[in-house]
């Protein structure tokens, strides 16, 4: 008798380190962009109803980057798709830079699209850590990489307040920071050891690949792809509308950024143990975890507009995003072939990227032109939360069900 080899992942954990890194360096502008977006987007629009509109233009690039970045990515490596983030990343910020020297809101809003580029390409460090991954490590790789996501929440708001003010045009510093943080962070993917293309087994025959309407007709997949866009979308419309709750709610822009910093941390501390968890319990239970602290955080922000309120808020959301977001991203590893990586991984991410641009959009118009006061505008963003919950939380119940059903044994 002879017994199976025990898969090696040194190659898959170095990799993992690199992209933790990366995710810590790199995706720290992004807790900078959000926090200042509105604020600027306030500023220099001709429309308060459009003052989170470079925050979407941002997420509005990521979604549609994704359907080309990914196959590149597939055919060419994983590397060259980071390089590209990276450099993306760096042009969008120096266009900001540009866009408040000159005042103007058109070209701000150029480099929010281009930014956009970086945050497709950022949402493939979790994907890229699985690449060279078992079965075990894949979902303990995906929760470590979002994991340094936790430097990006301690850098990024505390790089933002020391810089903030450090030049006569506000928020100039902020953008000059982001580009210094591309630049820089692009030398870690050169670390990387990642395989290009998709292996194949020479003795298994080559199986069509299928297109997108049929891979969103295979149960797991339209599920954990919705679950994903409700998670990520609940998310970003609360998050995007927070610096101006609290601005408008007089707590100032301190506050501001120590409440998204709080956020960022829930976001990504509990990714140390998400991957054990959806190891021990399985993906769809944490999913349901999820969606019910995304629920609890609507509820808290219904509860009230002061500092402790933000906090309690915006920490559950966190929390809800990290256990929805991330157990949705290993339901959809294991629900789709090898060969067809590139296509679901492009799909998944035009389609929630394309949510959460909805939602970015939508968190504006709730805030700012639904009510006339803040207050009023906080109550409708968090009022919107609920509807989308419960279309993903019966769509993961219906799945739970209609699995049971087939599994159990026929009955004589």
């Amino acid at each position: 008798m002879t017994s199976a080899p025990i898969p090696d992942d040194r190659r898959a954990k170095r990799n993992t380190a690199f992209l933790v890194a990366a995710q810590a360096i790199l995706g720290a502008q992004m807790p900078i962009l959000f926090v200042i977006g509105g604020l600027v987007g306030a500023e220099l629009s001709p429309n308060a109803c459009l003052a989170t509109l470079p925050i979407s233009l941002i997420v509005f690039g990521s979604m549609t980057t994704a359907p080309w970045i990914s196959p590149l990515m597939q055919r060419r490596g994983r590397r060259a798709g980071f390089v590209i983030g990276g450099i993306a990343g760096a042009l969008g910020a120096g266009l900001g830079a540009l866009g408040l020297m000159l005042g103007s809101f058109p070209v701000l809003l150029l480099g929010s699209y281009v930014t956009g580029i970086y945050m497709s390409a950022q949402g493939f460090y979790r994907f890229a850590a699985a690449d060279s991954a078992s079965d075990s490590f894949r979902p303990k790789a995906i929760s470590w990489v979002m994991a340094g996501g936790l430097g990006a929440a301690i850098i990024g708001p505390q790089l933002n307040k020391a810089v903030l003010d450090a030049f006569a045009i506000p928020f100039l510093g902020s953008y000059l920071a982001v580009m210094a943080l591309n630049l820089g962070g692009l030398f870690l993917f050169l670390g990387l050891d990642l395989p290009v293309g998709t292996p194949s087994d020479p003795k298994v025959a080559p199986v069509p690949n299928r297109s997108r309407r049929a891979l969103l007709r295979e149960p797991g997949i339209l599920v954990a792809i919705l679950c994903a866009m409700v998670s990520y979308g609940l998310m970003n419309l609360v998050m995007t509308s927070t610096p101006l709750a609290v601005v408008g709610m007089g707590h100032g822009r301190d506050h501001a950024n120590d409440i998204v910093s709080a956020h960022v941390l829930a976001m990504y501390v509990p990714s140390f143990f998400t991957g054990h968890l959806i190891a021990r319990f399985g993906a769809a239970r944490i999913v349901g975890t999820g969606l019910a602290l995304l629920g609890s955080a609507g509820l808290t922000g219904l509860s009230g507009t002061s500092p402790p309120a933000f906090y309690a808020t915006l920490i559950l959301l966190g929390l809800g995003w990290n256990f929805g977001f991330i157990g949705a991203t290993a339901m959809l590893t294991s629900e789709h072939r090898p060969e067809e990586r590139g296509v679901v991984q492009g799909l998944n991410d035009t389609l929630v990227f394309g949510f959460v641009t909805l939602a970015s959009l939508s968190s504006g118009g709730l805030m700012n032109c639904s009510g006339g006061m803040p207050a009023q505008g906080w109550f409708f963003v968090n009022s919107a939360m609920f509807p989308a919950l419960a279309l993903a939380g019966g769509a993961l119940l219906w799945l739970r069900n209609r699995r049971r059903v087939t599994i159990a044994p026929s009955r004589p």
